[in-house]
């Protein structure tokens, strides 16, 4: 009996030349999308790839969380490790503990600190997950100061609290004698003028007066001194985590 060539059946799991090619050009086209969603937020954020991947951009762990440039001199390694200590004392102190544990750049050159994306700071914190420090930065009010918003947010979750309240709060637990009196009532300025409730306004309110965050100090100062002190502000960011309503101070 003659052989009869059977035709091969098709794999009904495989999808059609011309589907697989349109398969291949899209995923093609999301890779292209990704690598230059990547590049452009690097470009036009750089500080926050920088405090995803601190290698990236040339930094070094010290210790975890805590990242420099490299090839520190040992007394500047030191320096460093001091300086977030002390701060993370003064933040512990306040809050009677720590909840978050943001990452810690710190730069001790000016071109070390453009390249992450900062700018004429001294320290700023990113999404409020991380913390810049400039080499003018490099000092436990600043750091601590930093850190004071990180943990802030960490405790605050979906709550909100108005912009001054914010910096005021940091300027307290990093006791800033900038903006602080040393003893008795802390205020060096009156509050009885509204103060700015949103990022937008207080950037702007702060370029044009130097003296904004000594008055947000004093307002959270004084409701602080008259509603238990570090236990009560502790009370209030847990009620506002809570979803109550910020109150009037």
């Amino acid at each position: 009996m003659p052989l009869i060539p059977r035709r091969r059946a098709k794999n009904p799991r495989r999808p059609p030349r011309r589907h697989r090619k349109r398969l291949w050009i899209v995923a093609a086209a999301a890779v292209v999308l990704l690598t230059a969603a990547a590049v452009g937020t690097a470009i036009a954020f750089p500080s926050v790839v920088a405090t995803t991947c601190p290698g990236c951009y040339g930094l070094e762990r010290l210790r975890p969380g805590l990242y420099v440039e490299p090839d520190l001199p040992h007394a500047q390694r030191r320096r460093v490790i001091q300086v977030i200590e002390q701060a993370d004392e003064r933040v512990r102190d306040f809050f009677a503990g720590r909840t978050s544990s943001p990452d810690v750049l710190v730069c001790l050159t000016d071109d070390c600190y453009r390249r992450i994306g900062g700018g004429r700071e001294r320290g700023i914190a990113v999404l409020n997950r991380a913390v810049m420090l400039s080499p003018r930065g490099v000092d436990p009010v600043i750091a601590s100061h930093e850190l004071t918003h990180v943990e802030l947010h960490a405790r605050l979750g979906d709550g909100r609290v108005p912009q001054w309240f914010d910096e005021g709060l940091a300027v307290l637990v990093s006791d800033d004698p900038r903006y602080l009196a040393p003893t008795g009532d802390r205020c060096l300025f009156d509050t009885r003028r509204p103060l700015p409730a949103t990022l937008a306004d207080w950037l702007r309110a702060a370029s044009a007066d130097p003296q904004l965050y000594a008055r947000a100090a004093c307002r959270v100062s004084r409701w602080a001194g008259t509603n238990g002190g570090k236990e009560g502000v502790r009370t209030l960011i847990e009620r506002l985590s809570t979803g109550q309503p910020f109150p009037h101070i």
